[in-house]
């Protein structure tokens, strides 16, 4: 029996009744999530977050028509939560859902997540136009001009600025859900949280 099944499938091949099969599923979740120790990202962090369908670029028409539910950034509210994501380069990862995409809500998050002084990866978006002043030195790419990675160095050839590894991480995420909770707003919050520890 592999990891991705979903609870209908385990209860099928273990002959169990579904709803006895999602309370053990949830349990199991639950105390891997619970013995997860607290993660300090240090040194090169790249950051990102998903939940913004408004950032659809018009040269990628064909995913924009895919689209569901109403334009505009993510929120809890919204039931399209904004997933914030962090990556040690050659480390650890942590990733968040988030009440909105706001500088407030990601402050606390980051503070408790990088340590300060931590060079942090991001692209063009505004809400991390204060992580300077939060106690972090930060380069970033501007999608926007369709910049995806650039050498800052010595021209050696190697485009150390980028947030590659965070869009790798997103396709990985969706890859490794179920086809029902792989739209993100619809994201099952057990799985989640799950994939936290197992990523």
């Amino acid at each position: 029996m592999g990891l991705n099944l979903s609870n209908t499938q385990i209860a099928r091949e273990l002959d169990l009744n579904e709803a006895d099969i999602q309370q053990m599923t949830h349990q199991l979740r639950s105390g891997i999530v619970s013995k997860k120790p607290a993660v300090v990202l240090e040194g090169e962090v790249v950051a990102g977050h998903k939940g913004q369908p408004d950032a659809v670029k018009k040269g990628r028409l064909g995913r924009h028509n895919r689209l569901k539910g109403a334009r505009g950034r993510g929120t809890l509210a919204k039931e399209k939560p904004p997933i914030l994501g962090m990556i040690q380069r050659g480390g650890q990862m942590v990733i968040q859902i988030l009440e909105n995409v706001q500088q407030i809500t990601i402050k606390p998050v980051i503070q408790s997540t990088i340590a300060l002084g931590a060079l942090i990866y991001t692209d063009e978006y505004a809400i991390y136009d204060r992580l300077e002043s939060w106690g972090y030195a930060r380069k970033s790419v501007c999608h926007g001009a369709g910049e995806y990675a650039h050498d800052e160095d010595d021209d050696d050839g190697f485009y150390e600025v980028h947030v590659n590894t965070m869009e790798g991480f997103w396709s990985l995420l969706r890859s490794w859900l179920p086809p029902a909770s792989r739209d993100f707003p619809s994201l099952s919050t057990d799985l989640f949280r799950l994939f936290r520890v197992c990523a």
